[in-house]
């Protein structure tokens, strides 16, 4: 078990630099997802705390000991990659077992610790099988038990779940935690997926173009996100934008639609509201000419343009509602559930 810390890390290709001084505290035991769209940096920062990238400046910390130097095998780190990484003329066992014969474990440490491992994971009736023989989900698991019986101080994910099927990959990820907290072992998960950030990650790191965009609880990225990429980036539907402009006690939008003044700040802003805080409201100040329609049982979506402007929005609806395209919907929102940002800077804008 270990704590991480990143200090002030860059990584440069020649003249290019694609991470920008990233710093972060990871705590023994804890879960940290790293999120962002694709080439955003997020997997060359997990292989830099591999050992698999080198560290153009800054430093990397492992229970206190710094390991930019270091090899992969030096760092007590274990990885599970995306693409399961397995040896296919191999058994499941002798697949779990070849990093601690290189280790030269004895037979009986090797079989205790394989079967330990494939108890947890479900997996004993597999351990004699080739990983041609077995499904995307347990080349997955046989995958993550090659790691469990390293007993490493830290994990490290690589988009371990992106060649499952969705359904699989809901039931895996909530495999994976349970794992982790089962074992207690601090861990670095990457993804591209926000939803599986969300629910996996005790903290998420978000990464744009190598910057740390916010590093925070899931909820306090949905509740209080630091810019218009995070804002945008975390929650599903993604938050509407609305340009405005705060006058006195007011803010006014595009559309001359009103709202009150949420913050001190006066003067041009970017107001953001999550579909599903739109509240339908035949009185309401927000009115959205539908053009589709999204019916997914639990809700539904409608689609459309803020009346009179060209501003694309979203209202997340309970239930489900029944209407016509070009039909128009009124909502009104809570002052609390309203978020305002900086339009030159897409900082968030505070009280």
């Amino acid at each position: 078990m270990a704590e991480i810390k990143l200090t002030d890390l860059t990584k440069s290709y020649g003249p290019t630099e694609v991470l920008h001084h990233v710093e972060g505290e990871i705590k023994d035991g804890e879960f940290i997802v790293i999120v962002g769209p694709s080439g955003c940096g997020k997997s060359t920062l997990l292989r830099m705390v591999a050992g698999l990238e080198t560290v153009t400046s800054g430093e990397i910390a492992i229970a206190g000991r710094r390991v930019n130097e270091l090899e992969p095998s030096a760092r007590d780190i274990a990885m599970v990659f995306q693409n399961y990484a397995l040896y296919p003329h191999m058994s499941v066992r002798e697949n779990m077992a070849y990093g601690l014969k290189i280790r030269k474990l004895s037979k009986a440490e090797i079989n205790k610790r394989v079967e330990e491992a494939a108890d947890i994971l479900e997996i004993r009736q597999y351990l004699d099988r080739k990983p041609r023989q077995l499904s995307g989900g347990q080349r997955q698991r046989v995958a993550m038990g090659r790691a469990i019986v390293r007993d490493p101080q830290v994990f490290l994910f690589d988009e371990p779940l992106s060649n499952l099927d969705a359904k699989l990959r809901v039931q895996m990820r909530l495999e994976i935690r349970k794992l982790q907290q089962r074992l207690g072992v601090t861990s670095i998960y990457v993804t591209h997926d926000q939803v599986e950030a969300m629910t996996l990650g005790d903290r998420l790191m978000v990464l744009n173009g190598g910057y740390v965009e916010q590093f925070g609880t899931p909820i306090e990225l949905y509740d209080r996100p630091a810019s218009v990429f995070v804002a945008g980036f975390i929650g599903s539907p993604a938050m509407n934008f609305i340009p405005a402009m705060v006058e006195g006690d007011t803010m006014v939008l595009s559309t001359q639609a009103k709202l009150p003044a949420i913050s001190s700040y006066r003067g041009a802003a970017l107001l953001g509201i999550r579909p599903e805080h739109l509240t339908p409201d035949e009185n309401g100040p927000i009115a959205i000419d539908v053009d589709m329609v999204e019916q997914l049982g639990a809700n539904t979506l409608l689609h459309g343009k803020l009346n009179g402007s060209d501003h694309e929005m979203v209202a997340s609806v309970p239930g489900h509602v029944s209407t016509e395209t070009g039909a128009q919907h009124r909502f009104s929102v809570a002052s609390e559930l309203l978020h305002l940002f900086d339009p030159a800077t897409e900082k968030r804008l505070e009280a």
